[in-house]
């Protein structure tokens, strides 16, 4: 799921969990997410992070894999005039449930709805994920597919989760990397990463291809 956006300067902003050196880096993340940065952490390389603005509305008749498409690749390009030289990464996310695209609640009432829906249910989670190379105009997008199996809940257990956790911006209504595996009966996909909006994966895939290899030579 996608997680919150913390209050950050617009300005760019390096990775501060990076001990390594931001000031010639190629690697840009296109969100201002905490969660995204910790897992962008784990690969070792130094970025940058800059937030962009997009509208995230539906077209009509768009299908979840061709939102979370065009919105991973439009995040990356919504920041690209400030990184002419660069690899710009960019990640939006979506839960399908019963033909319907659920992006994030914003308040309890609707938390409390979506996740009183999933009880005892499977519920599809795509994540888009791209690369832009503005160093060579080029770009990859990959769709990351997740499964997860919610246990029955009691209506108690759902308000207590939503009023503990405040899930409110993360798509899916719940947060992985919290409170939020209590909800869940099984797991089912390739990379779990996918579902806090950051498929390492596909990432370190993806950036192998661009020249920057996270176990290249220092």
């Amino acid at each position: 799921m996608t997680s919150p956006a913390m209050t950050e300067p617009s300005s760019t902003q390096s990775s501060t969990a990076q001990s390594l050196s931001t000031e010639n880096t190629e690697l840009v993340l296109a969100s201002s997410s905490r969660w995204r940065r910790e897992l962008l952490d784990r690969l070792q390389l130094p970025y940058r992070c800059h937030s962009p603005d997009i509208d995230e509305t539906p077209h009509d008749g768009e299908t979840p894999h061709a939102l979370v498409h065009r919105l991973a690749l439009s995040k990356a390009n919504a920041v690209s005039a400030h990184f002419p030289h660069h690899c710009i990464i960019g990640s939006d996310q979506v839960a399908v449930f019963e033909g319907d695209i659920l992006g994030k609640p914003h308040t309890t009432e609707k938390a409390c709805a979506n996740l009183a829906r999933f009880s005892g249910q499977r519920v599809t989670f795509l994540t888009g994920l791209a690369l832009l190379d503005t160093r060579h105009q080029r770009h990859q997008v990959h769709v990351e597919p997740f499964e997860v199996v919610f246990r029955t809940l009691s209506t108690q257990e759902i308000e207590n989760y939503v009023a503990k956790e405040q899930p409110l911006d993360s798509a899916g209504s719940f947060r992985m990397e919290g409170l939020g595996i209590a909800l869940f009966e099984k797991l089912e996909g390739r990379d779990p990463n996918a579902l806090i909006g950051l498929p390492l994966i596909a990432l370190c895939g993806m950036l192998r291809q661009a020249g920057l290899d996270p176990l290249g030579a220092s």
